[in-house]
């Protein structure tokens, strides 16, 4: 069979790259194409290789994969991403679903999953592996408790501000955070208090404990006491 379902891999990890390429290319219709290890390298890529599929890795240094394919597919609406990340907790699998990703994977699927959400994506379906799927639904018809951020409140935030949200949970201060996204710091601000507003909290200690309690930023132990917790 010729190999014809060509794929981008995005993950900021050498090693992950390398499995995923090896497992791929012992496949007689799948070939990959190219790697990126940041948002900013994939969005040139695709420009470059046009592939039929992206696994695009959420968890990335720079715009991040969430922000990385609405870019995407806001450019390159024929693109079918697949997101393959260990944060298969909502908001991530609501919010990339929002964005338009054709298919949502855990990092522990099993190779037979992963090959089998690729082809049935090429072929224009979309994929959630049956455990995302599950735990959507049930979210979908329960309710948090009153008074506190729920993850139907988080996954109801726009991209941009989830982007800031992640942003200032792993640390960046408000200037930073706009030197990143090229826009004034009071516009950060704008929507750091709107943040504030929409998950009830005051305090930007407060906003990167959500953070962390939906696995939106990568912390360890000593800041963890340091924050409180």
């Amino acid at each position: 069979m010729t190999k014809n379902i060509t794929v981008l891999l995005v993950d900021d990890h050498a090693l992950v790259r390398t499995g995923l390429r090896a497992l791929l290319n012992c496949e007689p219709d799948i070939s990959v194409v190219g790697e990126a290890a940041s948002g900013e390298i994939a969005l040139k890529m695709v420009r470059e290789k046009k592939p039929d599929i992206v696994l695009m890795d959420i968890k990335m240094p720079g715009i991040g994969g969430l922000e990385t394919t609405r870019r995407m597919l806001h450019s390159f609406p024929d693109v079918r991403v697949i997101a393959v990340t260990s944060y298969d907790e909502d908001p991530y699998p609501t919010k990339l679903i929002q964005t338009g990703a054709a298919g949502f994977l855990a990092k522990d699927c099993t190779s037979e999953e992963l090959i089998d959400a690729i082809r049935r994506v090429s072929r224009g379906s979309r994929y959630v592996s049956a455990k995302i799927a599950q735990d959507l639904a049930i979210r979908s018809v329960t309710q948090g408790e009153e008074g506190k951020e729920t993850p139907t409140q988080i996954s109801g935030l726009s991209d941009r501000e989830m982007q800031i949200l992640v942003m200032l949970g792993n640390g960046m201060t408000v200037q930073q955070v706009s030197e990143k996204l090229m826009v004034t710091s009071k516009t950060i601000n704008t929507y750091r208090y709107r943040l504030y507003r929409k998950l009830g909290v005051r305090t930007d200690v407060e906003l990167t404990h959500i953070a962390i309690r939906h696995q939106l930023v990568d912390i360890d132990k000593r800041k963890i006491e340091e924050l409180g917790e």
